[in-house]
């Protein structure tokens, strides 16, 4: 598995950014961070000790779903959802609907930060 190339900016800075590569002006390279995040303090809430256990839990087990996630980590569904949630929009989990259940699937458990 890849580690995910995470940068922290702030908001106005990213939008700029953003601009920037929609009107041509920059192109990002490859290496670039693919995920953003405003402050070094929302970094560590998203990628806490606890959630980098859960990523790598997920990544180990495969659970079927957030329900089998729940009884392998001792957590509960409705607390584990909203986490995976978060993770979800930013990129470093996928929630993947299968049937009547929603399957978590870890993109990465290795991180690069860097602080602009």
């Amino acid at each position: 598995m890849k580690a995910i190339v995470i940068g922290i900016m702030p908001q106005d800075k990213i939008r700029e950014r953003v601009l920037a590569i929609a009107r041509g002006d920059i192109k990002p390279k490859p290496n670039d961070p693919k995920v953003w995040f405003t402050s070094m303090k929302s970094l560590a809430e998203v990628l806490s000790d606890d959630n980098r256990a859960l990523l790598k839990t997920i990544s180990e087990t495969k659970p079927t779903s957030i329900s089998a996630l729940a009884e392998t980590t001792g957590r509960k569904a409705s607390n584990l959802s909203r986490t995976l949630k978060t993770m979800s929009r930013y990129g470093i989990v996928d929630l993947k609907r299968e049937k009547n259940q929603v399957r978590p699937v870890a993109k990465a458990t290795e991180f690069k930060i860097i602080a602009a």
